[in-house]
């Protein structure tokens, strides 16, 4: 009999994770590995990416480490090239990294920061899907989901760049959903909101410097944050084949915050 764990059908799935080293990325490698999946972690910090490796080895899981700056074209070749040369084929991409801005004013954000906010957000979840998508769309089938954020559903105070990013994300997620909807290939993502991860711990400290404190931000309306193996959880279900009838969906995953 299936423990909980193995309940969901990822057994011998290929399965990228950029962004793998630490938070949502991390949880979900360790979720989908011990679902039978093989990982291949992408991250920009290789102690990191290693460090997930060495969990889902630890668990009994497999996967490697792959380092790349998401944002630049032939290091997204080079993870999509080693995982066809390692396994062969792609399942899935969990097109998951991201970087945050810092809170300010839309007049004070710098055209570096503006450039480096959505090089990373959304040009990088563009050059995975490119790229991904054209092993896909050889093979036939493939699953695709990207991490947006709340910010791409409304915006949030003093992250303008931020926000532009994250909504980009969502209307690439549509276009390539719609696309390829009868290929056999689908697109979705998932819009999480306040997760206890290493990108949102100086949210509150850059909050209050901002000056701005959204009334849902001290304990967010459900009482608490979410934890990495909450979102873990749906993403699971967004790569196994139980999600079979889903493609083009933003999906909140928020705990009411945007309520």
């Amino acid at each position: 009999m299936n423990s909980p764990q193995t309940a969901h059908d990822l057994e011998g799935k290929i399965i990228i994770v950029t962004g793998g080293g630490s938070g949502i990325g991390r949880a979900s490698s360790l979720k989908m590995a011990a679902s039978g999946s093989k990982i291949v972690v992408v991250d920009y910090k290789e102690s990191m990416g290693l460090e997930t490796v060495e969990l889902i080895k630890r668990a009994g899981g497999e996967g490697i480490f792959v380092q790349a700056n998401v944002s630049n074209s032939k290091e997204v070749q080079h993870y999509v090239q080693t995982t066809i040369d390692t396994f062969g084929k792609i399942d899935v991409l969990f097109n998951n990294a991201g970087i945050l801005q810092d809170f300010k004013k839309f007049q004070d954000i710098s055209e570096e920061e503006f450039t480096r906010v959505i090089d990373v957000n959304l040009k990088g979840i563009f050059l995975g899907m490119k790229y991904v998508l054209q092993v896909m769309d050889q093979q036939g089938y493939g699953n695709i989901i990207n991490t947006a954020s709340t910010t791409a559903v409304r915006a949030e105070h003093s992250l303008a760049a931020y926000t532009a990013s994250k909504h980009g994300v969502a209307g690439l997620t549509k276009a390539a959903a719609l696309e390829y909807v009868r290929k056999g290939i689908r697109v979705n993502a998932i819009c999480p909101g306040g997760v206890a991860t290493p990108l949102t711990d100086s949210v509150p400290s850059q909050l209050q410097a901002s000056g701005y404190v959204p009334e849902e931000f001290p304990n967010m309306r459900i009482g608490r944050y979410a934890q990495p193996e909450e979102l873990a959880d749906i993403v699971t279900f967004l790569a196994s084949d139980k999600s079979s009838y889903m493609t083009g969906s933003i999906l909140v995953v928020d705990g009411g915050m945007t309520l």
